[in-house]
């Protein structure tokens, strides 16, 4: 496995046009990169699987997969779903008790995460729950989403990230998403991931009242 790690003219446009197609192709080529991840690891495995493979398959250098993904691994644990549900959050009514603002973002959000990424997402599930190197970097992305959450809710109620009811909050959140997952994962995705989430953050909200 290549471990090499390498820091890294158009016609004149408007500032924000520029950097809104700079910042489109830079998401194209993660998501490139990440499809091509998943199918080779799909095909042959996790462990089997090279970053030299990987950056093929892309058709990018390896030393430009290392400036989106720093390991390998990396490709399991980086998320980019906080970010859209952060912004879906932020379009909900201002007066809405979190934890409701939470479920109802979740359930408008499964159409367009699982219509894309089901299986990307049932096959990264898998890793965490049997790959020993993946699931060791889990609790590391698990504190990260904590954090994340914690913000979102710091946000709706005015009160500090660091508040040890709103860290509690987002640690509930985070721990009940996990084990939702992973017991989808578990069956195969078989079960309908959306009505699990509502239905057990649903029984969560009963407890948490922000």
């Amino acid at each position: 496995m290549c471990t090499e790690k390498t820091p890294v003219v158009t016609a004149p446009q408007p500032a924000p046009a520029e950097g809104g197609l700079r910042a489109r192709k830079k998401q194209r080529t993660r998501d490139s990169i990440r499809r091509h991840a998943y199918q080779l690891f799909a095909e042959q495995g996790y462990e089997a699987t090279t970053v030299d493979q990987i950056a093929a398959a892309a058709e990018v250098s390896p030393s430009t997969f290392f400036r989106y993904f720093p390991a390998k691994e990396d490709l399991v644990h980086a998320d980019d779903y906080n970010p859209m549900l952060a912004e879906a959050l932020r379009s909900r009514p201002a007066d809405e008790p979190v934890m409701d603002s939470i479920r109802l973002t979740l359930a408008e959000s499964f159409d367009r995460i699982l219509g894309g990424d089901r299986e990307e997402l049932l096959l990264r599930t898998r890793l965490t729950l049997t790959d020993p190197a993946v699931r060791a970097g889990a609790m590391d992305e698990q504190l990260r989403s904590q954090a994340d959450v914690a913000t979102m809710i710091g946000e709706r109620t005015g009160r500090p990230a660091d508040d040890l009811d709103v860290t509690a909050a987002a640690a509930a959140i985070i721990a009940v998403s996990m084990a939702v997952v992973h017991h989808w994962a578990e069956r195969d995705g078989a079960p309908d991931l959306a009505d699990l989430y509502d239905r057990q953050f649903a029984r969560l909200a009963e407890g948490l009242r922000f």
